[in-house]
């Protein structure tokens, strides 16, 4: 896999942003399981990568080592928090961030094997194809077994996705 396949354009606000960087994985467990998708990285860390179309337009990429546009996603989420037991909020942590994109998306998994022909291209239509609203005023997620309805809400200012 070459230096290209790592690269995955992004919007120039989600260069300059300072949010989660939630890389999802679709097609790679095998037997039963609950889930269909799971985190493969979550980090506050990013190296972005600026390249210059032929009108000398910049374009803004970011570096993913190990990125399979076949099997990975990557989505931006700012800084999540949740209440505690004291009712005060804590923040969360990347891969519970992670977990709750991922729990949004799993009904839009394009169902594929998971092993493909070395010939074969790549696929024409993403792994996940759930339509994410890019923009929210509000947004309240229910965590899976939260115990009261104030623990189940978290209201982030925007949730967004690359372009």
């Amino acid at each position: 896999m070459g230096l290209s396949n790592h690269l995955i354009r992004i919007h120039p606000d989600n260069a300059k942003s300072k949010d989660w960087v939630i890389l999802l994985e679709a097609g790679t467990i095998v037997g039963p399981s609950p889930e269909r998708l799971r985190v493969a990285r979550s980090t506050l860390d990013r190296k972005i990568v600026k390249k210059y179309n032929i009108s000398l337009q910049p374009e803004h990429f970011l570096f993913v080592e190990g990125y399979d546009p076949r099997i990975h996603t990557v989505y931006f989420c700012p800084q999540l928090y949740k209440y505690d037991s004291d009712k005060k909020l804590v923040p969360l942590q990347g891969e519970e961030i992670g977990r709750l994109i991922a729990n949004a998306l799993e009904g839009g998994i394009t169902e594929r094997r998971p092993w493909y022909e070395p010939a074969e291209k790549l696929p024409d239509q993403p792994i996940i194809s759930t339509p994410l609203q890019k923009e929210f005023d509000t947004l309240v997620v229910d965590l899976p077994g939260a115990k009261s309805s104030r623990e189940k809400s978290i209201t982030p200012d925007r949730v967004s996705k690359p372009s």
